[in-house]
């Protein structure tokens, strides 16, 4: 006795499903967002004195900007040197993993400058650098 098959031979479309591909892409998008560290700009541009050991640092850190003229310039708003510790402190909670950099004109204070620092520090970064352009 012979066996029949019944092979079904109408019209079905066959569609690919592109919902877990979709869900894959949306997941990595949210891993990326999370995960990107993002840097703090002073808000001016200084005049960097120059040094042969200087290094390229590109790492979510906070941007402090201090002009020839005693201005302190955090996150695109000129800051007094009062505030400048909880300005920091602010900043530290979005991205507690970066570090200061302390961009001091050529022309500026050092006095302004170790002030800046010792008010980085009091905000509990120990993590802090001064910037220089490379010779």
């Amino acid at each position: 006795m012979r066996r029949r098959r019944h092979t079904d031979q109408g019209n079905e479309e066959t569609d690919i499903n592109l919902t877990p591909m979709l869900d894959i892409v949306f997941i990595m998008l949210i891993f990326f967002v999370v995960t990107t560290s993002f840097v703090k700009e002073s808000g001016i541009e200084v005049n960097r004195p120059t040094a042969q050991t200087a290094e390229q640092r590109d790492h979510g850190n906070i941007m402090i900007a201090i002009t020839p003229n005693g201005e302190i310039w955090i996150d695109k708003r000129a800051v007094d040197i009062r505030a400048v510790r909880a300005v920091v402190e602010r900043l530290v909670a979005d991205n507690p993993e970066g570090g200061v950099i302390i961009q001091g004109d050529r022309e500026a204070q050092i006095g302004l400058l170790v002030n800046v620092m010792d008010q980085v520090r009091k905000a509990g970064i120990v993590n802090v650098s001064i910037a220089a352009s490379p010779d």
